[in-house]
């Protein structure tokens, strides 16, 4: 049995997170326990799976927007997530009060594995919908066709384990199989590198191929080499492009924000994914993201004027690139 424990303070984590190689600020959780609904989860914070209780206590937020808007104004500015979802939404009201709260204090909202009764009415492209998929789980059409019912981006998120969901060929399948089912984006988000996120991968990816469990083990326990997930990653992008797909989440835009402003940091997210590997420079294309979101006024009247180098702190050549996305030159 599943118990809800209604709680009356929103329970949100401030702080620089990454979602599928988008930045976050703040990420909200409408529903805290892991019991009830699929046996396991993959969050793509964490970048772990997350193994579910049939029985168990779960803590569910207030119903009340106000509430969660109000935590949403405190801490660092820019995009949110809320989620994941509840089997329990469409009586709790949760998750749904979160992404109001979100919206309402001018976010952009990305929402993640939501119940079709928790998403909310769209305000312009203030939110974007993450549904987390891999071999095994099922309801992922319900999400999307409830999200494009009501005109809000939806797609997949792929965790990367080496040894089953990494393949190249497997990838292909996928970024086939999210475009049949009208997701607008496939993004790809590796496994923490840890034991214990190999292990419950490990039970996850059994559960879909008990057959397979030998080669499953050596797969994701022994595989993973930098040169094995970047040949992963640019085979998704292939296959992405392949099939008219993204290969990475629109960014939202808030009711608050600069609708420039969010494109630049947009292209500078995309850009640190590119160079991955050169991990000083993806930071500072985050860090100049961040600045971004944090500039408190709308920046393409600054580059019209051509004054954009004169307040952006991270050189000419980045503030070039920004310039254009403010511009919708490039």
């Amino acid at each position: 049995m599943i118990v809800y424990e209604g709680t009356a303070s929103p329970s949100v984590r401030a702080g620089e997170l990454e979602v599928a190689s988008r930045r976050i600020a703040a990420r909200a959780f409408p529903y805290a326990g892991e019991a009830g609904g699929a046996r396991f989860r993959f969050d793509p914070v964490e970048r772990r799976f997350f193994a579910r209780a049939r029985e168990g206590t779960v803590l569910a937020g207030p119903h009340d927007p106000g509430a969660w808007r109000s935590a949403f104004l405190r801490g660092l500015a820019g995009p949110v997530l809320v989620g994941p979802g509840s089997p329990a939404e469409e009586v709790r009201g949760s998750y749904l009060a979160a992404a109001r709260g979100a919206a309402d204090s001018g976010r952009a909202v990305y929402l993640l594995d939501p119940d079709p009764a928790g998403l909310p009415e769209p305000r312009g492209r203030c939110f974007t919908v993450l549904h987390g998929w891999f071999p095994g789980l099922s309801g992922h059409a319900r999400i999307l066709e409830a999200a494009r019912e009501k005109g809000i981006p939806a797609g997949w998120i792929l965790p990367l384990v080496p040894g089953w969901t990494a393949n190249p060929g497997f990838v292909a399948q996928a970024a086939a199989r999210a475009a049949g089912a009208g997701a607008a984006f496939l993004a790809g988000v590796p496994l923490a590198e840890d034991g214990l996120a190999r292990r419950i991968a490990l039970e996850a990816a059994g559960a879909s191929d008990p057959g397979a469990a030998e080669s499953l083990f050596e797969g994701i326990h022994h595989g993973g080499s930098g040169g094995q997930m970047r040949e992963a990653r640019e085979s998704l992008v292939e296959a992405c492009r392949r099939h008219g797909i993204a290969a990475v989440p629109p960014r939202p835009v808030g009711t608050r924000e600069s609708p420039a402003n969010a494109a630049a940091a947009a292209r500078l997210e995309e850009r640190a994914l590119e160079i991955s590997g050169d991990e000083h420079q993806a930071a500072l294309l985050h860090a100049a993201a961040r600045w971004l979101d944090e500039s408190g006024r709308d920046l393409a009247p600054v580059a019209r004027e051509g004054n954009l180098p004169k307040v952006f702190p991270f050189g000419p050549e980045l503030a070039h690139d920004v310039e254009e996305a403010l511009l919708g030159t490039g």
